[in-house]
């Protein structure tokens, strides 16, 4: 490269898709020097199982967001069809490349590798890679003894403000030369459907409306696969695809506690926020919990595959009327209640006897708010497989009683039991040959019998499971799992 070719920073962003309280963005602008945002759809990702569609638009339309609150810096996010090492030697035909700034990405094995990739990639061409950790979580940590700390000390830290210098960023002209140079995607995506929408101006819509009413019914709502919707904060995709930051959310909350009558709620809310900055960083600190089992006792469970039984439980046909709801829900708008993704997971792998990497992969498509750090761990948790968690095999009967009693949320998406009287859309395999005749409802036509006996399966595996919590590899497992990812110190 000559001496005249323009420098530049180039901030590569991942799933930290917003301007404010980003230290990436932040840390290449106090360099002062000129500065681009680059967004790569990458084939990696685009060919991977864990992720939709759905996925992809949500990423679109927080790229539009951005690029309406970039449009006053006469600047906008380079969005490209493209490897980002493509990319990268794209740009470097223009432009002097020496720093590139991103977070550390705590996400699947394929993206682990094309940053191993990447980071050869930047060593060979004399490239610096920065990379700043991500909502508290601390890359190469052995044990949780510093975690905290340290954990404490990226929350103490006020929010990051976006402040670029004047003509810092490039310029939207110098950008549409750069896309001619390298395939760039539409932005456009579908009008009506029934996911949220992407973009930090949303996110804040949802938190800034949580906070200032909706969190008051936090504690009484979030286990009501219904009511959960609204009582609820709503804001996990945006944390997940960070178009908000953890930090910044729990500050408002913080903040807002002083003052509210109402605290039990917040604090409830707000150990929520730093419960997933656990389990995310035990993902990162343990990456294999992707494909096996944490504890390796239970990596010699066996279970028989039924394609049938996955197919039934995917498309919500398994006779059990809020293991449907819960799963047509998903399907169709991306969100389930914690509970309810609890119940539908103990489902599967407990009462179908299915291994919880069959579900794996449809979850996290079906999830907007599809967070590796969280997806895993849970699935493990909820399958039994941990060895340290209580073992819990969730009734859809007795839940579907308990936490959706009028079978409001049972009828909304099985359409089938709407006529139904409330008991009988709990237990519609209740109903005697005259019911079925007198509401002109017919079992195993209109909708199905019950693909698995609940009494027979659930004794089948919590025998099963509970005997193997004796197993000498499980025990020695579970001294190694709780050494490695919990606090030696209860001054938590």
């Amino acid at each position: 490269m000559t001496t005249n070719v323009p420098k530049i920073n180039v901030v590569w962003l991942k799933r930290d898709l917003r301007l404010e309280d980003n230290e990436a963005i932040y840390n290449a602008l106090a360099t002062g020097e000129s500065a681009l945002l680059v967004y790569a759809f990458e084939s990696v990702l685009n060919e991977d199982k864990h992720y939709s569609e759905r996925h992809r638009n949500f990423i679109k339309e927080s790229i539009r967001d951005l690029n309406e609150r970039l449009a006053p810096y006469n600047t906008k996010v380079l969005t490209v069809e493209a490897d980002i090492i493509t990319t990268i030697n794209q740009l470097m035909e223009r432009y002097t490349v020496r720093d590139i700034y991103s977070h550390q990405e705590t996400g699947i094995l394929v993206t682990y590798n094309r940053d191993k990739s990447f980071k050869r990639f930047c060593k060979n061409n004399l490239i610096t890679w920065h990379e700043n950790i991500n909502n508290g979580v601390q890359r190469g940590l052995k044990d949780r003894d510093e975690w905290i700390k340290k954990c404490n000390l990226y929350f103490d830290i006020e929010p990051l403000n976006f402040k670029p210098l004047d003509n810092q960023l490039l310029a939207i002209k110098a950008i549409e030369e750069l896309e001619t140079l390298i395939a760039t995607p539409s932005l456009e995506t579908p009008a009506n459907t029934f996911f949220q929408k992407g973009g930090r101006t949303t996110g804040l819509k949802y938190l800034n409306s949580f906070l200032k009413k909706r969190y008051v019914n936090y504690m009484f709502h979030i286990s009501k696969p219904d009511l959960a919707r609204t009582g609820c904060s709503r804001i996990s995709p945006y944390l997940a695809w960070g178009n908000l930051s953890v930090r910044e959310v729990y500050r408002k909350a913080y903040l807002l506690k002083k003052t509210s009558e109402n605290k039990k709620p917040l604090e409830a809310f707000m150990s929520r926020l730093r419960w997933q900055s656990h389990f995310i960083q035990k993902f990162e600190m343990e990456h294999t919990m992707e494909q096996e089992s944490i504890n390796k006792g239970f990596q010699k469970l066996k279970k028989d595959i039924s394609e049938m039984y996955q197919e039934a439980w995917k498309k919500g046909q398994t006779g059990y009327p809020l293991v449907d709801a819960s799963m047509r829900c998903l399907n169709e708008t991306g969100y389930l209640n914690f509970r309810m993704r609890a119940l539908v997971v103990s489902f599967f792998t407990h009462n179908l006897w299915q291994p919880w990497q069959a579900a794996s992969q449809h979850l996290s498509q079906m999830f907007l708010d599809f967070e590796p750090g969280i997806h895993f761990p849970q699935l493990q948790m909820q399958a039994g497989e941990t060895g340290t968690n209580m073992l819990r095999i969730y009734n859809p009967i007795k839940n579907s009683h308990e936490h959706d009693p009028d079978a409001k949320f049972i009828k909304k998406w099985v359409p089938e039991l709407r006529a139904l009287d409330t008991p009988f859309a709990h237990e519609p395999y209740l109903m005697t040959e005259m019911e079925q005749h007198l509401y002109n409802f017919h079992l195993g036509k209109d909708y199905p019998h019950p693909i698995v006996n609940m009494e027979k399966t659930r004794k089948k595996a919590s025998d099963i499971l509970w005997n193997l919590r004796k197993n000498t590899t499980v025990k020695q497992e579970n001294q190694r799992i709780l050494k490695k990812h919990t606090l030696r110190s209860k001054n938590t």
